[in-house]
């Protein structure tokens, strides 16, 4: 009898705190792994695009046929979504110029707010074996460094960990290939932690770069990739970024850059908080077919204020309203291979980060 009465003081435990991480808006262990999508959900994502339909949402592990060619916005919102995985088998993800979401991100992650304030934040989603013709986007407070949110928030002393816990963390996008047709293929968005990029192609063209990686985002890896996008600026930016790994990827010929670190000083207001700081980049290959009229593979504090807007955010005694410098240290940029190119083209003005072991 004893044994009956306590599983049951058990089981009400674990019902009450389910209902209380339910209502928090936060993933708990003793709830079960998302199931395969139902029939209509896989339906309705692989129906065509239309002005009424234009996006489904995700809260389920959706498995594509390779032969899909989906047109619709695949968006995973808040916690409800969390743990769920998008597997495509091969299938393409269309947002391209002749689709009716051209110009939107084809793949969003996203925490979402609740009318008392609360976020609701996405974490452990795993995206894998997609062609994206278009972008893929994950975002906490804001779309942007400069969203309403996100300049609002950096007002604050606490504004990076606030950042952090509103935004979507533990993200696998493995085994993408990215087309990218004028958007920033993949953009890691104000506060977003623990995104692993793995065994991924990025190439097309682009208005900017390949890969961004917002203020105050932290610990995320991009590993054992190719990237070939053609654009005007860097491949990958690291905007006031820590704690990042870039390691055993390979870059086409990036005439435009390879690597930034820098600090985006008061774009739209904002004040930046976090240093590009603790990063490390180690055992890339840098391949050049004319490396004397490259930028810089590895650019270690790359704007250091040189910039308009570095005096619009408002006076606070923080971040980059106290001073307008990059702070790019205590980085790691090791055993790097400049195929083509030299030592020269990284560039380092700051003792304190570790620079050795590039070469060709």
């Amino acid at each position: 009898m004893s044994g009956m009465m306590s599983a049951a003081k058990t089981a009400a435990a674990t019902s009450a705190a389910v209902l209380l991480y339910l209502c928090s808006g936060t993933a708990h262990p003793a709830l079960a792994k998302p199931m395969q999508c139902a029939p209509d959900v896989t339906a309705a994502a692989t129906a065509p695009a239309t002005p009424q339909a234009a996006s489904v949402e995700i809260r389920c592990d959706l498995s594509l046929a390779p032969t899909d060619v989906i047109s619709k916005r695949l968006i995973f919102s808040g916690a409800k979504a969390s743990g769920a995985t998008l597997d495509c088998n091969g299938a393409t993800l269309d947002g391209s110029r002749s689709t009716l979401n051209f110009g939107k991100p084809t793949v969003l992650i996203r925490s979402t707010k609740s009318k008392t304030g609360d976020w609701s934040v996405p974490s452990d989603i795993t995206v894998r074996n997609c062609v994206i013709r278009g972008s893929l986007r994950l975002q906490g407070l804001g779309t942007n460094g400069q969203a309403k949110e996100v300049q609002l928030s950096s007002l604050t002393p606490d504004h990076t960990a606030h950042a952090q816990a509103s935004a979507p963390s533990h993200i696998l996008l493995s085994k993408l290939t990215f087309l990218a047709d004028g958007r920033v293929p993949l953009y890691i968005g104000p506060g977003v932690t623990g995104v692993t990029l793995e065994k991924s192609s990025l190439t097309g063209r682009t208005n900017g770069l390949a890969v961004y990686l917002d203020a105050e985002s932290a610990r995320n890896t991009i590993s054992g990739n190719h990237f070939g996008i053609v654009g005007k600026r860097e491949q990958i930016a690291i905007d006031g970024s820590a704690y990042n790994t870039i390691s055993g990827n390979s870059f086409d010929n990036p005439i435009s850059g390879g690597i930034f670190l820098y600090r985006n000083c008061g774009e739209g207001g904002t004040i930046r908080h976090q240093k590009p700081q603790h990063n490390t980049i180690s055992g890339n290959t840098f391949t050049y077919q004319m490396a004397y009229a490259a930028k810089p593979a590895v650019w270690l504090n790359s704007r250091n204020g040189v910039q308009r807007h570095c005096f619009l955010d408002p006076a606070h005694p923080f971040g980059s309203s106290l001073s307008s410098l990059d702070f790019a240290q205590f980085n790691t940029v090791t055993g790097n291979r400049l195929i083509g190119g030299g030592p020269s083209l990284i560039r380092n003005t700051d003792p304190s980060n570790i620079v050795t072991g590039n070469g060709q």
